[in-house]
């Protein structure tokens, strides 16, 4: 009985000792977006990040020479070890346009409103007219709430 609690209280101590050494020995990642951007890489939601000596690379390109360049600029700046994660993101551009035309068709708060819509690579395009100035507001938030919409951009006036 005796020897069962001296094993126990020092597995207990070893386990004890062992846990900081295991958490001290985590490797912490180190940011390296900034780098990637400056160095020219511009693709969507881009986030780089090393961790133990491993670069992994993750975001969204428009196709996949555009997602193999950044594989290609890391091993540039100097890194041999990456992990390149970034996805490629389908162009639905069709899909797109006539989602928004038909969001913004059935959205009350847009009665009266004139849109001209059209959709480039996930950047949605709207001109057209509004009677006030909040349809602006509402258009582009409406839009923005699509699947596969990247971007917004408006060229709306107002109306009486």
């Amino acid at each position: 009985m005796m020897r069962t609690i001296t094993n126990t209280v020092a597995i207990a101590a070893l386990v004890l000792a062992i846990t900081p050494a295991a958490f001290a020995a985590s490797p912490e990642a180190v940011d390296l977006t900034s780098n990637f951007r400056t160095a020219g890489a511009s693709i969507d939601r881009l986030q780089v990040y090393e961790i133990g000596g491993v670069v992994i690379i993750r975001g969204r390109a428009n196709d996949q020479v555009q997602a193999e360049s950044l594989g290609r600029l890391a091993s540039s700046l100097g890194y041999t070890r990456v992990a390149n994660l970034v996805q490629i993101a389908e162009n639905h551009d069709v899909e797109i346009t006539r989602t928004a035309e038909r969001e913004l068709t059935v959205h009350r708060s847009l009665d009266g409103c004139r849109f001209r819509v059209s959709s480039d690579k996930g950047i949605i395009h709207v001109a057209g007219s509004v009677r006030h100035e909040l349809q602006k507001d509402v258009a582009v938030q409406v839009l923005r709430n699509i699947d596969g919409v990247r971007a917004v951009e408006i060229d709306l006036t107002r109306f009486e």
